[in-house]
């Protein structure tokens, strides 16, 4: 499969907006100016600073016993002298003065007047002397040097969080930026990236009806003109709906790559956001960007994720719904979308919105299913391109053992077959690798170190015996194509059963066959071991027979209630239904389950009386499957028709390279005298020799006549 090289960009992240960043920057930074102002005493407005001549000045006129100082504290965090005086007029007046470092002691951070002395030492210097006569001596330099050095100090401590807040916030910013869809910067923003598709129509094999229908799109994005000129309309929306693994996305790309125009792409889970109103804001700058990229390709996928029927949520006011809404709005507003084609893609269409899936807005809906037999043979000749191959290997054959198998299923084998050589240095890819690789995709990984007993063993083997005899005794049966006891998953061995041919409605014989083939396996354990001794081997068998058997009778109509629905599946049929909804009373249960046990009944007593019958080829099969453990079609079919085991290959014996030719020579002419011998019939010790005798010579003279016969 070619490889597509993209190139994405993010639709309105690509140029990061650093004016908002700056502005957010510059914003917390004051904010923290602000709090620190307040908090830390920068323009305090409890306490006036004074110079420190002044505060001198005070404490000399101390000797006023009505005026002076009541109180006096050093704050040695904030580098100053707090106190409160008490003018003549009785005002108590609170001063600070800055001061370099402070050394005061813990039982003197607080000092009354009657307890203070004081001298001035060149203006720099004051000793304060407490009441138990400690020196204590505070360093203190002019006023201006003072302050300014404080205050330098104090701004370079007080911006160093700042500044490491600032560039944190700087890199979720820049990484934001880049993330484009994910980040702070990005709300609101359209999340969709514009890729350079180079994906054609030639890396789709077959859906050639998927093709058809697209492709007056392509050449209406190439030529506008020509259908504008015949008053034609370009279709707003497709839907591509169908099981997972089709090529819904690869469709979308290959579209994008015919008509080379931009391609925009997005999941519809990016719109569904935490915050109200993100996701309707996304739609309408994802459609914007588009607009003015026309003609371009808009392709949402996984459309159920934001494309569900309004009114089923629990909330009154759902962001998914309003999300929904601006999308309903974009596809068929007020505001044109000339050359616009938005394509969406989903598993659950039948979970849509019905507004969504009306004409003008998702004018066409393309089921893409699973491609047929010749689709399988084209999917897997596309993607075995460029790899070496076996001449044996048959595309047809290949495609006729993969049914329902899926475009990503089929790649799948191929890649896994290119592993297995690679992992057996094998130059080419043989029959063998692409066998085991359809094996591994259906059922998984072997598990050939598994310890299995030989009973156990033997038991499988009857179990997938008894499956392949009712496949190839039942005219309406499948194909057995493969036998094997070797474990995977959780079976410990399968019989790989395959159409006849491709079909699409189903008879009631049909359903009855596959019922039969179900329980083939526990048919065979019966017969071996008796009824009370079958085994748990048959769980899964068991469960699909019933499932199978009710569908009949609540589904198709297939027994004697008659051709009415009695219950009816819920959910998606591309990925599973996941219940029923049951339409009938509880009396009518039980002829149900009386229907439904009567086909499986039934059933089970045509496989036990198959498989009496054919007990001698059921023999057969078991000791081919527990020498060789796989057998395949060739092999089963040989003993289907002449009741007896395929021969073994002659194994070719190695030649020694030390021999020379004579000797090698000499050593086949011995082992074919050999033979010779081997041959001639053993003699009877107990006859005469005169008996021997006459028993060649009438031996001889048979083999004459028969011969003169012929001459006639």
């Amino acid at each position: 499969m070619a490889k597509d090289s993209q190139e994405s960009k993010n639709i309105g992240s690509n140029n990061f907006n650093w004016k908002k960043l700056i502005v957010t920057i510059l914003l917390i930074t004051s904010i923290g100016i602000l709090a620190w102002w307040y908090f830390f005493g920068f323009g305090n407005e409890e306490y006036e600073y004074i110079s420190y001549d002044k505060f001198l000045g005070l404490l000399k006129k101390d000797d006023n016993p009505k005026t002076g100082f009541i109180e006096i504290k050093t704050d040695i965090s904030k580098h100053q002298i707090t106190s409160i005086y008490k003018d003549v007029n009785g005002i108590s007046r609170k001063y600070a003065v800055l001061i370099n470092q402070s050394t005061f002691a813990e039982e003197l951070r607080t000092f009354t007047p009657g307890s203070l002395g004081y001298y001035i030492k060149n203006g720099y210097e004051v000793d304060w002397f407490g009441s138990r006569g400690n020196k204590l001596i505070a360093d203190v330099g002019p006023l201006k040097e003072s302050r300014g050095s404080q205050l330098f100090y104090s701004i370079i401590a007080s911006f160093i969080p700042i500044l490491l807040l600032g560039g944190l916030l700087f890199f979720i910013f820049k990484r934001s930026g880049r993330a484009g869809d994910s980040g702070l910067m990005s709300f609101g923003k359209s999340p969709a990236k514009k890729i350079v598709s180079k994906k054609t129509f030639l890396d789709i094999a077959g859906q050639e009806e998927l093709k058809e229908e697209v492709r007056e799109v392509i050449d209406f994005l190439k030529r506008p003109e020509k259908y504008k000129a015949a008053g034609a309309k370009i279709p707003k929306g497709i839907l591509l709906g169908g099981p997972p693994g089709t090529g819904k996305t690869l469709t979308a790309k290959a579209v994008a790559g015919e008509a080379n125009v931009p391609f925009f792409f997005i999941s519809a889970s990016n719109f569904v956001e935490m915050f109200a109103g993100m996701g309707a804001k996304r739609v309408r700058e994802m459609f914007k960007e588009a607009r003015k990229n026309a003609p371009s390709i808009l392709f949402i996928d996984e459309m159920d994720a934001v494309g569900r029927k309004r009114g089923t949520s629990l909330s009154g006011n759902d962001e998914r719904e309003q999300t929904l809404n601006q999308i309903l709005v974009e596809l068929d507003g007020m505001i044109e979308s000339n050359g616009l084609l938005v394509m969406a893609a989903t598993n659950r269409p039948d979970v849509l919105d019905p507004a969504l899936l009306r004409p003008g807005r998702f004018d066409r809906t393309i089921t893409i299913g699973y491609p047929d037999i010749k689709e399988r043979e084209l999917i897997l000749r596309l993607h075995a391109k460029g790899k070496r191959l076996s001449n044996k290997i048959d595309f047809k054959n290949i495609a006729k053992r993969t049914p329902r198998y899926s475009g990503a299923d089929l790649e799948s084998v191929i890649n896994e077959a290119t592993l297995l050589s690679v992992r057996e240095n094998s130059p080419i890819i043989n029959i063998e690798h692409v066998d085991e690789a359809i094996d591994r995709v259906m059922a998984g990984p072997s598990k050939k170190h598994r310890i299995i007993t030989p009973e156990e063993n033997k038991l499988v083997a009857i179990h997938e015996a008894g499956h392949a005899v009712i496949g190839l005794k039942n005219k309406d049966a499948d194909i057995v194509q493969k036998i094997t006891i070797i474990p995977r998953g959780e079976a410990g061995g399968y019989t790989l059963s395959t159409p006849k041919k491709e079909q699409y409605n189903y008879r009631k014989s049909q359903f009855e066959a596959k019922i039969m083939g179900l329980l083939g396996g526990r048919a065979a354990e019966q017969v071996y071991y008796g009824k009370g001794e079958v085994t748990t081997g048959a769980y899964d068998d068991i469960q699909k027979a019933t499932s199978l058997a009710r569908s009949m009778v609540t589904q198709f109509g297939m027994s004697i209630l008659g051709p009415i629905a009695y219950e009816k599946p819920q959910g998606s049929k591309y990925l599973g239904y996941d219940s029923v909804q049951k339409d009938y009373s509880d009396s009518l249960a039980e002829r149900i389950d009386e229907a439904v046990r009567e086909l499986i009944e039934k059933a089970e007593k045509k496989a036990i009386e198959v498989i009496e019958k054919n007990k001698k080829l059921l023999d057969l099969i078991v000791e081919e499957l527990l020498e060789k453990e796989t057998i395949v079609v060739e092999e089963i079919n040989y003993i289907n028709k002449n009741l007896k085991r395929p021969p073994k290959k002659r194994k070719i014996k190695k030649i020694n390279k030390d021999k020379s030719l004579n000797e090698i020579i000499k050593e086949l002419k011995i082992e074919k005298n050999n033979k010779k011998i081997s041959k001639i019939k053993k003699v009877d010790k107990n006859k005469s020799l005169n008996k021997i005798i006459k028993e060649v010579k009438d031996e001889k003279n048979n083999k004459k006549i028969s011969k003169n016969k012929k001459t006639k």
